[in-house]
């Protein structure tokens, strides 16, 4: 008995020592799958990384971009594209006015009722119509008869109540956003169909053209008095209120930005300057790029499969439209070389933009103690249950991570604009400058919102921080578009357009 007992102890060693090292092991795995998951971050993080020196050096490459792309067309990777609206609303129109703003698969009309300097806007109402898909591969005449129905419609139901004054036609702002060589303040040539329009005979036409015929064939008396793009109406829209607006900037889905440069800064502009001695330039700063900028493998990963590779390089880095995917490749890269989310990879990780920016910026700004929005997020978009606070604070470092580089580059690129129009140093006179601002990366984002604006406050330092303001400046693609088509009106001189 006495050596059964032993030899039962020595097996039962044996197999506690076995237990013992198989945790061991699996602690050492665990934790060097860890240590990888956090040298990803820290990697992620180093190569984020926006320290004022660089992006003083970003903002000083944006301005060169600038002069060189006011000089000639194509001189730059900013199109620098000359609007031709020389006078933005004083906030004195009178009238009733409407916008027309086609943006996508949906387009709206609006009426907006202006009451002069004291009465702002009076009244305002719009109508939304989406546009049929068998339209959008049609013909110019069917789209753009269909479009001005709608508009016909919408200015019948109240004909009694904003009817023209005798002699006078309405006068609309149409935003159309897509690619347009502009020719004047209302005229512009399309040069090619996006988001998913296909209308052969409408490319290399105007259409404004277009768009005033199909409203004669429908019998609307009506005059487009401005094409616009959505940027440009932002910085109308802010004007209106704010006498001090001189650049505006949109961060949604795309980023882009304009603002007011001396008419004689234009080189490539050749024609009489504007009584104002102003124009409104639309830069399309989302295609800028820099050696400085800070690019990662995951950043590259994502042009290379883009649909626009090696285009809208700025755009992929700052807007609404890429930020939650960077975090979802860095999560990938995770779960594949470090098993973040155990043996498995998640297979709904492996599906591009499946992490949208709503999402992440949710994650980010989860204040609950065992960050419970996270877990939420992680378990209903990419079916990932059973995660570690340890975790989930990671996935938050991360939005983090992605969040600050693309709101502090967006604050360089609006340095270097004040840089080029003499706006980064106090003004005499205690003169202010005010940046609208719109889009829903900014409006709904706080984190990013609040990092954007310290940053500019940081680049430009304590004594000219206090002249330069931010100003929410809401639906320029449609009020916005309205407000230019008043302050282009063929009535300016006529105050009883009301």
């Amino acid at each position: 008995m006495g050596k059964v007992a032993v030899a039962a102890a020595v097996i039962g060693t044996a197999a506690v020592v076995g237990v013992a090292a198989v945790v061991v092991r699996q602690r050492m795995k665990s934790s060097g799958r860890w240590a990888r998951a956090v040298a990803i971050v820290k990697e992620f993080e180093e190569k984020c990384g926006t320290p004022e020196g660089k992006l003083v050096q970003i903002a000083d490459a944006m301005t060169v971009e600038m002069h060189a792309g006011l000089a000639s067309e194509g001189g730059s990777k900013l199109k620098m594209l000359i609007s031709y609206v020389d006078n933005l609303p004083t906030g004195e129109e009178e009238g009733v006015f409407y916008a027309l703003d086609l943006g996508g698969t949906n387009f709206r009309v609006l009426r907006v009722q202006l009451g002069g300097k004291e009465g702002g806007i009076v009244h305002q109402e719009f109508a939304e119509a989406s546009i049929p898909p068998a339209l959008m591969s049609g013909t110019s005449d069917a789209l753009f008869d269909y479009i001005a129905e709608k508009l016909a419609n919408f200015v019948a139901e109240e004909e009694q109540i904003f009817h023209q004054p005798p002699g006078k036609q309405r006068e609309l702002g149409f935003t159309f956003s897509f690619p347009v060589m502009q020719t004047s303040i209302n005229s512009g040539t399309l040069m090619r169909w996006t988001k998913g329009f296909s209308i052969d005979d409408t490319v290399g036409q105007d259409v404004v053209v277009e768009l005033t015929k199909a409203l004669k064939r429908k019998g609307v008396e009506m005059r487009v008095a401005a094409l616009v793009n959505d940027t440009i109406g932002t910085l109308a829209g802010g004007r209106y209120t704010h006498n001090d607006v001189s650049i505006a900037v949109i961060l949604g889905t795309g980023t882009n930005a304009a603002y007011v440069e001396r008419a004689q800064a234009i080189p490539k502009w050749h024609g009489p300057l504007p009584k104002s001695g102003e124009m409104v330039i639309n830069m399309e700063w989302g295609n800028f790029r820099s050696s400085h900028l800070p690019i990662t493998e995951y950043d590259h990963a994502l042009d290379v499969e883009s649909l626009n590779p090696g285009e809208q390089i700025f755009e992929k880095l700052t807007s609404g439209m890429y930020l939650g995917e960077i975090v979802r490749r860095v999560l990938l890269r995770m779960a594949e070389e470090a098993f973040f989310f155990g043996d498995e990879v998640p297979p709904k990780l492996k599906i591009p933009f499946i992490l949208r920016t709503p999402e992440m910026s949710a994650m980010h700004q989860d204040t609950s103690s065992d960050l419970r929005v996270v877990d939420e997020k992680l378990k209903n978009i990419l079916e990932i249950s059973n995660t570690s606070l340890k975790k989930r604070r990671v996935v938050v470092e991360l939005c983090n991570i992605a969040a600050t580089r693309g709101a502090r580059l967006a604050a360089a690129g609006i340095f270097g604009v004040l840089k080029k129009t003499g706006r980064d140093i106090p003004k005499e006179g205690g003169e202010k400058t005010v940046i609208a601002m719109d889009g829903g990366l900014y409006e709904h984002y706080t984190e990013y919102r609040k990092c954007l604006e310290n940053t500019v406050g940081e680049l430009i330092g304590d004594e000219s921080s206090s002249g330069i303001t931010f100003e929410h400046s809401n639906d320029g693609s449609g009020i916005g578009a309205a407000l230019l088509a008043a302050s282009h009106s063929l009535y300016l001189d006529d105050t009883s357009s009301s």
